[in-house]
Order: C-alpha cells, then structure tokens, then sequence
C-alpha cells in the first residue's frame, strides 16, 4: 500500500510542476498573432517566424504561436501517409533499406510541404524546429511510436510517428502538432479541427499514446515499454478532456463473473462526478455500466463496477460524452 502512495505521490508532482508552469500566461495574444498570418507563406521562413514571434514577450508565448500557426496552416496528407505505411510494410525485414528510401523521399515531402503546406508528421515536427530555430528556442524533433486503434495496439511494430519537444525555460515540454492539426478518416480524408490538448502535453498522458525510440524523450521515465503496449487505448478527447487513466493498468483484462473491478483516474480539471460514466458497446448499442462507491478528491477519481455476465465486453470511459479510455474484458464462469 504505501509503494502505491508513493507511486501516486509522484504522478501528482510530475502533473502539478507542468500545469503550474504556465498557469499565470494568457495566450490569447500568440493565438490572435498566429491568426492574423494566417495566409503567410512559407517561401521565407525567417520571415515569418519574426511576423509570429516578435511582438511576444516570453519564450512560451513565442512557441505558442509558432505551434498554433503550424497546427492550423498545414494540413496532413493522406498520400504521403499512405505511401509511407506501404513502403514500411514492404521492407518490414530491410531497415536500412527503409531507411534510404525515406531519407530521398523526405525530400520530395519538404517541397511538397513548403509548395502546397501539406505534409505528414515529419513534416509538423520539421516546420516547428526551423521555425524555433529561427526565433531562439531550443526543439527537437522526436521519432517513435504513435498507439492508436489503427496501429501498435497489441505490439510495437515499426516507428511510426514523429512529435516535438520544445524546451522552455531550461525544462522540456512535449507537444504533437500531427495530431493537434485534425485527424484521418479511413486513411483518404484528412479533417482539419484543431486539439489544444497535444500542447505542452502532460508527460504521464503523452506516454499514453507515444513512446520515443531515445527513452529519455518519454520524460515519464518509471514507463516501460511492455507497460505502454499493455495499457488502455486513450483518444484526442482524453487529452481535451486532460484525463489520466491510471487503474485498470491494463487493456485487455480477465476476470471471474461477479468479480469487482477498480477504475481510478486523474482529472486535470475539474469535473463533475455526474459527468463520468462507464459504457459497454455490443453492435453499436451503447449500454450505460452501473458504477458505485465513487470517490474524488484533489483531482483523482475512483469507483468501481461489478461484471455479473460472462463474455467479452467492450468498455469505454467516457467523462462528458468523450470516450477517453477503452478496455477489453473477458469475464469468464465463476
């Protein structure tokens, strides 16, 4: 028990020393200056990393701009995506082969992105390097793995997706302008509607979704690699909603009948208890789980759910009609 506290302790000091960095900065001015350019071209750079971070005074509010101009500028490209993943999959056994053909494609990414601001992730995370780079603030870009319901849900396979870490007042921030930008539909479609969530994400959320191939880039370093496979699948609503499931550890779990189930989270928000619910999805029906004895207090959340029927159950959290974390469970005969 006090492994866990301590374990708990420690999660909490991770979350308040990022939230409290930046509680005091309104970035309504960045916003607002990232707006007004709106249409500026990229042909110069320097250019426009002066237009966007000039008139701002502090480090945070610079990147801030630069990362909301990038995010609502460029859109993402679906055949870029496209040929990637193929090109992944055919030389799954061949990494330095891959490796040569992405080096020479990447190429041809960046016109495309400077020509028509249309790129992939790579390209996100390239455009807000230089343009950090151009304005004074320290960035890099980091390659991993990216876990969604399309890809390394059971096992890491390749590296998938590219992010940023910008550092800011001698700490480091993790951010995803990919997936702050909009989101694919299908693999052909690409929806601009902008997350705010990926913004100075919260290190022990960010592990949720995304594992760097240098460690030192997790920045939650009690993270192991088996324990992010493992774990739930979180969505852009979890990081819009601010949630951080932290029990059950596990996506996919098996459990006698009528054995009582543990859900805790922390909420970077406030919310309202009325507003957390447990769902079960059988054929698109959505059916509403009992859950009782819960508990909040300073931002961690807990209740619990008795499973009655054997089966395989498809379980979602959903806080405020967001589905912001999925579980498998098997409830077999007692």
């Amino acid at each position: 028990m006090k492994r866990i506290l301590l374990f708990i302790i420690f999660i909490c000091n991770i979350i308040n020393a990022q939230r409290s960095d930046f509680n005091t900065i309104d970035f309504t001015r960045a916003d607002n200056i990232a707006e007004l350019n709106a249409n500026s071209s990229l042909n110069n750079l320097p250019a426009l990393a002066y237009k966007l971070t000039s008139k701002l005074p502090t480090e945070v509010e610079k990147f801030r701009a630069i990362y909301t101009w990038v995010c609502n500028n460029i859109v993402g490209d679906p055949s870029q995506h496209n040929t990637v993943s193929s090109m992944r999959r055919k030389l799954k056994n061949d990494s330095i082969a891959f490796m040569n053909w992405n080096n020479d494609f990447r190429k041809q990414a960046f016109k495309k992105l400077l020509k028509q601001k249309k790129t992939m992730c790579t390209g996100y995370a390239y455009l807000i390097k230089e343009l950090c780079y151009l304005s004074g603030i320290e960035s890099e870009i980091i390659d991993g793995y990216a876990r969604s319901v399309d890809s390394n849900v059971e096992k890491l396979e390749d590296p998938n997706h590219s992010w940023t870490a910008v550092n800011l007042n001698n700490k480091w921030y993790l951010c995803d302008a990919t997936w702050s930008s909009g989101y694919m539909i299908s693999e052909s479609l690409f929806v601009k509607e902008y997350n705010g969530g990926y913004f100075l994400a919260e290190p022990v959320l960010f592990a949720k979704s995304h594992y760097p191939l240098q460690k030192k880039w997790l920045l939650d370093d009690t993270l192991i690699q088996e324990d992010f496979v493992a774990g739930p699948l979180v969505y852009g609503e979890t990081f819009i909603q601010n949630i951080i499931p932290f029990s059950p550890k596990k996506m996919n779990i098996q459990i006698k009948k009528n054995t009582e189930i543990n859900f805790s989270l922390k909420s970077l928000k406030q919310i309202s208890n009325k507003n957390i619910s447990l769902i079960k999805l059988s054929n698109q029906n959505e059916k509403v789980l009992e859950i009782y004895d819960i508990k909040s207090e300073n931002g961690w959340i807990q209740f619990k759910h008795q499973f009655k029927h054997r089966g395989q159950h498809d379980v979602h959290l959903k806080i405020n009609n967001d589905i912001v974390a999925t579980y498998t469970i098997n409830v077999t005969k007692s």
